[in-house]
């Protein structure tokens, strides 16, 4: 379990630093903390999350959303969609504030396929917590 936990961490740390890229920073109409809840985040957009899902999968024509929603991103309040096509998926980062589609990263089938171990870690860490605490997770991966 450990060797899984680790080998996760380790392949997630080019996808965090890629998706990272500082493109949203001056582009983005609503910023927020990076620690702040996710019931905070929700409550401070005005482009609420269904609206964001229907943006981002006009912007991906025939496409699946595999994960996503709300998050903060270099300071900007955005949401964050994985949408699956057939050549992959593309990632689709949605102002939270204004609905203006802030840019895509497209993400071939080896990098959705490696990603997928670093979402299970993700979902099994969520399921976790819910034990511990008691109290629901916000955890994206867990697909609430």
């Amino acid at each position: 379990m450990k060797r899984i936990l680790i080998a996760a961490l380790v392949a997630s740390v080019p996808f965090a630093a890629s998706a990272a890229n500082g493109t949203f920073k001056d582009a983005c109409s609503m910023k927020a903390e990076k620690t702040a809840k996710k019931s905070d985040l929700i409550a401070m957009a005005r482009v609420k999350p269904e609206e964001a899902k229907k943006i981002a999968m006009d912007e991906v024509k025939g496409g699946k959303i595999n994960k996503g929603g709300i998050e903060t991103e270099d300071g900007c309040l955005l949401y964050s969609y994985h949408v699956a096509d057939g050549s992959g998926q593309t990632e689709v980062f949605i102002d939270a504030g204004n609905g203006k589609v802030l840019g895509t990263e497209k993400e071939g089938k080896v990098r959705t396929a490696l990603e997928k171990p670093v979402d299970k870690t993700k979902e099994l860490a969520g399921r976790g917590k819910e034990e511990l605490t008691g109290k629901p997770s916000t955890n994206q991966a867990m697909g609430k």
